[in-house]
């Protein structure tokens, strides 16, 4: 099993980069912010590695960090999300924009990325609520606190807020964390407009 290749970048695709280590180049099918952030032709690159194997075919996808991969692995357990999917949610979401739309329960994030649907959305925001907290990149805390603010009943005053916050130009996984910090100042029971000066508070610390 290869966990991670460092070598140089021989050549690059519309979805993968060719890795050559050694004289052995490797094919690595990557997310859109992968590509992103590797370094140019004939430069040196680690990539972060997961193997799948099929009766007919061997697949390796990279990645930038290891956190990308360990959200490529948690997609692939919900049901629906193939390898095609996951890598299109990792090219269009952050992994941090990810965690809190998982908190949020925000579908509608998640199915900005091409193929995914609604229902497919729904499912990765539901099944994945439990398991998100070992997979976040920052406060783990922040998440519970927003995800226990959605599941108490105050889902529309925090995503209002979440939503103002990002219009505003903050990231979304910023934004979550700053209305996290405010639902557990002002309780689950306030109203957008307190979670928007509450967090903007937090934020402007």
């Amino acid at each position: 099993m290869i966990g991670k290749l460092k070598g140089l970048v021989d050549d690059y695709g519309d979805d993968h980069v060719v890795v050559d280590v050694n004289g052995v180049c490797y094919v690595l099918y990557c997310s859109g912010r992968t590509l992103s952030a590797l370094p140019g032709t004939g430069e040196a690159a680690t990539v972060f590695v997961e193997t799948t194997m099929r009766e007919d075919m061997i697949r390796l996808y990279g990645f930038a960090t290891a956190l990308e991969r360990e959200w490529f692995r948690l997609l692939l357990t919900v049901q629906g999300v193939g390898a095609k999917v996951a890598l299109a949610i990792l090219s269009t979401a952050s992994v941090g924009d990810l965690s809190s739309a998982i908190a949020m329960q925000d579908k509608a994030l998640v199915a900005r990325a091409p193929g995914v649907g609604p229902k497919v959305a729904g499912r990765i925001v539901s099944e994945l609520r439990d398991k998100a907290p070992g997979f976040i990149e920052g406060d783990a805390g922040a998440f519970a606190a927003v995800s226990g603010a959605v599941s108490a009943g105050a889902p529309s005053a925090a995503r209002d807020a979440v939503s103002a916050l990002t219009n505003l130009g903050y990231g979304q996984a910023q934004a979550g964390a700053a209305v996290a910090t405010a639902v557990s100042e002002a309780g689950d029971d306030a109203g957008a407009e307190t979670l928007i000066r509450v967090a903007l508070k937090a934020l402007a610390k």
